[in-house]
Parts: structure tokens; C-alpha cells; sequence
């Protein structure tokens, strides 16, 4: 407390009722004394399932099939607070067997898990991403989480790792699915070695979900719905809802949050053209031809289902040109069930 010249940070533990919290404490000194930003880590949602992180039905199937592979590298993506620890986390739980070893690297660890080996960074003893993943393929693990590729030295390593029969997790800050392939060769990995590896990106942000007790179905207005770019086949399943504001969401409309997801599943197709080098735009083209549901279609999805609203998806996911494709996909789902 006394240090008030440089950055300091730290973690204080209290409980709040019969509820423990972890507090993960920032201060930075500022022109008009400190700036201090307080994280709130509260043990129970690491207890999520993958079942309650609001992936889409498909997504879902796909996602846990994925984690079942023997080996390759799952990359989850977002900028912080997007809720990636948490996926990454539920998927743990999912995977965590007595005849399974799991270690984690981690700058810090922010929650433990009962059964998985979590290993934290130490930087100012030499202790990185890079050396605890080298001690740990001589442990023998099934699979390991690498906190952030955040270097050249990490990827490659992570990449080794996925080569050798492990399966890896890892998180990397990229603004949507496809952009993860050339932000991982930006930091000096080879395009054939992603190719080879990377068997899925997952990108997500966290949108606020309607409050349940003052929820209400509403009609929104013909000009949102026409910018929305929604296909009339969804707009005909659509229950548009929101919230009236009550004491249980203080007054907001909204109570939790929800993840919507892209999820990128690498195919020959997109080998080929990570292989080659090509734009983020060609494989984002490919991607949603095969497929995926970007992070506005599966947002609008949500909206039409009632669970979050319009301003919260563009709050947090921008419309681009292949909007249409990736809601004409979804749209043909819905009409299937």
C-alpha cells in the first residue's frame, strides 16, 4: 500500500455472506493520484458446463467434439473480459477424469481446479509461458492449457506440443475467428505449421441477458429490423422481448450475461489457404460458406429468441459485408427443426 510511484497489483480474499470472492486489485498512479480497478472472481461460475455458455446447438455438438480430440490446438479469442477464461475453464471441467493429466500455465492463475496441474508465470525468476511448457511434455500430460500465445517462442511451443500428440488450449486477443490465423503468423509462426496445428478458433464476447422477472414481448421499430439485416424466415419464429426495469436488475432490464460465439472448425478447404498465406477476408468468406455462424448472426439469434437485445449485440459485434450468408445459414437451421 505504501508504494504509490509505480503500478502495483494483487489479490485479497473476503466473503460476502456464505459466498467466497477473490478480488484481483489493480492501481496505477495517475496525474490526479491512483486509479485503482477491482476484479470481482467468484468461484461459482468456473462451475459453468459447457452446456450453459449460450453456444448455439451446432456449436455446441461441434465444440464438444472437438475437445474430445486426441491432439491439435483449440484457440479461444477476445479482447479481456470476453469471458475466455470461463469457456476454457468449462471445458476443463468437461475433460477432467482421474485417467486424464491436465496442466496449466497461467499468468496468474485466477481460479483453482480441484485435479488439473496449474502451473502460474513467474516472469521475474524466468519462470514463462515457454520454460513451463518445456518442463511440462516431460510430465507426460493428455492435455495442456497455455493462458495466452502471446509471443514467438510460446506458439511455437504450443505448436510442438499440438505436433506431439497433446491437445492444447490457448487464448490469443483477436477481434474475431479468422483473424487468429495471421495474428499467430504476425508473431513469426510459419502459415504451414498454424495449418497444421490449429484445428479450431473460437471467437466470443459477453452480452447482457433481459432480465427474467420484468421481461416483456415488444415490437421494435420496422427500421431496426430492416438494418438488422434479419432473413423474414427468422423474423417469423422472432419473440423480440426486453426489460421493464424492476429492483431485482436495479432498474436496468438486464440481470447475467450470456456468450455468443464464432466458431471457426478447420477444414481441408482452409488449410489450403492457411497454408498459402491468404487474407483474413478470403478465409472469413470460406469459413461462413462452410458454416459458421459469425458473432452478429449468432447474436441476432439470441435477439429473435428473446434472451438479449439489439443494442447489446451492437454493443459488442460489428455487421460486416457476409452478414447475410451467416444469417441465411441459421435461418435454414430453424426452418429444419
Amino acid at each position: 500500500i505504501s508504494e504509490k510511484r509505480r503500478p502495483t497489483d494483487g489479490r485479497i480474499k473476503i466473503t460476502v455472506g456464505d459466498k467466497q470472492l477473490d478480488l484481483r486489485v489493480s492501481i496505477i498512479p495517475t496525474n490526479h493520484g491512483q486509479s485503482c480497478v477491482m476484479r470481482l472472481l467468484d468461484k461459482d461460475n468456473i462451475k459453468v458446463g459447457t452446456r450453459q455458455l449460450g453456444l448455439s446447438e451446432r456449436d455446441f455438438r461441434n465444440f464438444n467434439s472437438l475437445i474430445r480430440r486426441p491432439n491439435g490446438i483449440v484457440l479461444v479469442t477476445g479482447p479481456t473480459g470476453s469471458g475466455k477464461t470461463t469457456t476454457l475453464y468449462a471445458s476443463l471441467n468437461a475433460l477432467n477424469r482421474p485417467d486424464r493429466k491436465i496442466i496449466t500455465a497461467e499468468d496468474p492463475v485466477e481460479y483453482y481446479l480441484p485435479g488439473i496441474n496449474q502451473v502460474e508465470v513467474k516472469h521475474n525468476i524466468g519462470l514463462d509461458f515457454a520454460r513451463i511448457i518445456r518442463a511440462m511434455l516431460r510430465q507426460a500430460p493428455n492435455i495442456i492449457l497455455v493462458g495466452e500465445m502471446r509471443d514467438h517462442e510460446t506458439a511455437s511451443m504450443g505448436i510442438q506440443a499440438s505436433l506431439t500428440g497433446h491437445l492444447v488450449f490457448s487464448t490469443l486477443h483477436t477481434n474475431d475467428a479468422p483473424s487468429a490465423i495471421s495474428r499467430m503468423v504476425d508473431i513469426g509462426v510459419p502459415s504451414y505449421m498454424v495449418a497444421s496445428s490449429v484445428i479450431a478458433v473460437l471467437a466470443q464476447r459477453l452480452v447482457r441477458t433481459i432480465c427474467p422477472r420484468c421481461k416483456v414481448r415488444y415490437q421494435p421499430p420496422q427500421s431496426v429490423i430492416e438494418d438488422s439485416e434479419i432473413p423474414p424466415e427468422m423474423l417469423a419464429q422472432a419473440e423480440f422481448c426486453k426489460g421493464k426495469g424492476c429492483t431485482y436488475c436495479g432498474r436496468s432490464g438486464y440481470r447475467g450475461r450470456i456468450g455468443i460465439y464464432e466458431l471457426m472448425l478447420i477444414n481441408n478447404k482452409l488449410r489450403e489457404l492457411m497454408f498459402k498465406g491468404t487474407t483474413t477476408k478470403t478465409i472469413r468468406e470460406e469459413a461462413i460458406r462452410n458454416g459458421m455462424s459469425t458473432l452478429y448472426a449468432d447474436g441476432m439469434l439470441k435477439v429473435i429468441r428473446g434472451i438479449t437485445t439489439f443494442d447489446e449485440v451492437y454493443r459488442v459485434a460489428k455487421k460486416t459485408e457476409q452478414e447475410a450468408l451467416a444469417l441465411s445459414h441459421i435461418a435454414k437451421e430453424l426452418s429444419s427443426l
